[in-house]
């Protein structure tokens, strides 16, 4: 498995323990829909939360989050819409996204609530 594999898996694990410790309930991770993953679906009240994993290495190619562009965004929308619908569910929906920056000087999370909106 390559490394930046095996990264961004351990920066799912962290952001869902992240989440968890902050009251939310994880409701799936890599959650499928055609050709689109939502990483971490979680509940905070009534309120769904879709959770975009963001993890890096380094910051010196830009912050984690700026890697999340308008093709994934729509995807993810696709994504919750039929996750939603199946589920039967009457819910808000907000979209966040973790970023987590992990080398050997430690790690880093920044939780960015409401990171995108509806398009």
């Amino acid at each position: 498995m390559a490394d930046h594999h095996l990264l961004g898996k351990k920066g799912e694990q962290l952001a869902a323990d992240f989440l968890t410790d902050k009251g939310y309930d994880i409701l799936e991770k890599n959650y499928r829909y055609l050709k689109s993953e939502i990483d971490i679906i979680a509940r905070q009240g009534e309120t769904i939360v879709v959770v975009e994993v963001k993890t890096r290495s380094t910051p010196d190619f830009g912050n984690p989050q700026d890697f999340v562009k308008p093709k994934q965004i729509q995807l993810l929308l696709k994504a919750i819409n039929q996750y939603v619908k199946n589920r039967d569910l009457d819910v808000e929906i907000r979209f966040d996204i973790v970023a987590i920056i992990k080398n050997a000087r430690g790690t880093t999370i920044e939780h960015l609530e409401d990171a995108f909106y509806h398009f």
